[in-house]
């Protein structure tokens, strides 16, 4: 006898932000940082943060229950992801991304119904301000953003340095480099590569700074630039890596069409970024990003690899494919 649906999935749903305001204020609050440097009881642990008594416990206990923390003989811990991606003193760090989305996303997507009404975003921009004005005019934003675009990018530029045919070719520029999180990961892993990261002239300084903490500043150069209003560089691959979604139609066609006409003949573009799937019915994260860009963008929006290739074929690519990297994230990979 079949059994009559309940609401637990839609409950369940409908108060996820409960969890997701729980981690992100642990986040915030540097708790896996702390734990990093050994268990912890209750009382210690809410000293180490500077919580108040009354819900210091439930909300450890909420950690343990979502599987953030680990409890053992009244001794909270970090798990072992937490431990590796949450504790802001290892290089796996992600934290930056989660603490961008508890500044800035979390609040704004209270708008998210006036933005399905009008189209609009709801960010900064209700009040006249373009958003990556205000992020590239204040430094302590703009290294925040950096670093988070390093953090959302990691596994796909890990994934990519070991995926990626790279024997095969000599030269590599990011386009919209920001910190250079790509360059960094691929050029740890061929010693034969040379090349550089593309942006505004404003992120140069926080460019040369994260690659030559890695030894790699002689081999890859920051070049200043506007990827709308500049001619894009050649090399033997360009990569895009979380770029075209901020943008509409035109302006990802436009972008994708500079990188042809920058690459030489067999040249390579890689753009890589969180793609929804084809039948656009399994990809959920990325459906959800895809409704980010509407609250933070004019025209941006996600969109399926057959898509992409599509519009890299429209540009003048004689081979086109898709490859999963981790996660939601995959790579299209445009041949010249």
């Amino acid at each position: 006898m079949n059994q009559p649906p309940t609401p637990e999935n839609i409950m369940h749903l409908g108060m996820a932000f409960w969890g997701s305001k729980t981690l992100l204020s642990a986040v915030e609050l540097e708790i896996f940082t702390i734990l990093a440097q050994g268990p912890m009881d209750a009382s210690t642990l809410r000293n180490q943060l500077g919580l108040h008594e009354r819900s210091a416990l439930d909300f450890f206990d909420a950690l343990v229950a979502l599987g953030m923390l680990d409890r053992c003989d009244g001794l909270y811990s970090n798990t072992p992801e937490t431990d590796l991606y949450l504790d802001k003193a290892k290089p796996s760090y992600i934290g930056g991304f989660l603490a961008m989305a508890n500044d800035r996303l979390y609040g704004f997507w209270g708008s998210l119904t006036e933005g399905l009404k009008t189209g609009q975003p709801q960010n900064e921009s209700k009040d006249g301000k373009n958003i990556f004005d205000i992020l590239y005019s204040d430094p302590a934003k703009l290294a925040s953003f950096m670093q988070a675009m390093t953090d959302v990018s990691m596994g796909s530029s890990k994934a990519i340095a070991q995926k990626f045919p790279w024997q095969d070719y000599r030269t590599l520029i990011d386009i919209g480099s920001a910190q250079g999180g790509l360059i960094v990961e691929v050029g740890k892993a061929h010693p034969h590569l040379t090349g550089g990261g593309f942006d505004l002239p404003v992120t140069g300084p926080i460019f040369k700074e994260y690659v030559a903490s890695f030894g790699l500043g002689d081999r890859f150069k920051f070049i200043p630039g506007d990827f709308f209003s500049d001619a894009l560089p050649s090399a033997d691959v360009l990569s895009m890596g979380h770029i075209l979604h901020d943008w509409n139609l035109e302006q990802k066609k436009t972008l994708i069409q500079k990188a042809y006409d920058a690459l030489p003949e067999g040249g390579v573009l890689l753009v890589f970024e969180s793609i929804i799937d084809d039948e656009r019915r399994e990809n959920a994260f990325v459906l959800l990003l895809s409704l980010t860009m509407l609250i933070e963008t004019t025209g941006g929006f996600d969109y399926t690899g057959a898509d992409c290739c599509g519009w890299m074929k429209e540009a003048g690519f004689r081979e086109t494919r898709v490859e999963h990297l981790a996660g939601p994230e995959s790579m299209v990979i445009g041949t010249k």
